[in-house]
């Protein structure tokens, strides 16, 4: 964000009862401010592109991490103060909340829009502040195959470092997909986890149901 919105908002948070404490590991945790906004169903296209996670693993977004995985997707940059660091604490209350979901039926990604200065090796500095155990991926490539992806999402800026606070949840099987504008609360993405999850659980079953010895 730019220095005077970016002061502003978080002079805003710390209004609201936005507090820190350190994680055991040295990160920090933020408290969560209010649920988003604004959220809107959201239509995604994912780039044939080669992204890299923190690892320095080649990744494709699509085939490697959505999948048939229902997702939790936000967009950050590692120098950021303000803005990022509390997207991604809210994501890492999210993967707390979940527990062991993350890393089977979940996925939590993380994509920088910085793609010049957020190397692989900066994003898993990055990560070890807020990631707690496997199924979270930190990826950035190259500033072309970045923006494709960006773009695919309908998260793209011309101005990265003015990007909106936005976290997405989205099923990969279905394809029913939403952002979330603002600084959301972690229970409210949450909940969408599992509605996704319970949809699925709902159609599953109808589709084991039979009825006079037909599958209905």
């Amino acid at each position: 964000m730019k220095n005077a919105i970016a002061v502003s908002m978080l002079a805003m948070l710390i209004a609201q009862g936005l507090t820190l404490s350190a994680h055991a590991h040295g990160g920090v945790d933020h408290a969560p401010p209010q649920a988003a906004v604004k959220q809107d169903s959201a239509v995604v296209h994912f780039a044939d592109v080669k992204l890299t996670n923190q690892n320095g693993e080649p990744v494709n977004l699509k085939h490697d991490l959505v999948s048939d995985r229902i997702v939790v997707m936000g967009f950050i940059y590692t120098t950021c103060t303000t803005v990022c660091p509390v997207i991604s604490s809210i994501m890492s209350r999210v993967q707390k909340q979940l527990g062991a979901k993350v890393g089977t039926e979940v996925q939590i990604v993380s994509i920088t829009v910085d793609p010049l200065r957020d190397t692989a090796p900066r994003l898993l500095t990055y990560a070890n502040r807020f990631q707690h155990g496997p199924g979270w991926a930190w990826l950035t490539g190259t500033p072309q195959a970045i923006d494709a992806t960006l773009k695919g999402l309908g998260t793209w800026t011309a101005d990265p470092q003015n990007h909106p606070p936005l976290i997405m949840v989205g099923d990969g099987r279905s394809s029913h997909w939403t952002r979330f504008y603002g600084f959301t609360d972690p229970d409210l993405l949450v909940e969408r986890v599992e509605q996704l999850r319970g949809d699925r659980a709902s159609k599953s079953g109808r589709h084991g149901v039979y009825v006079m010895g037909e599958q209905q």
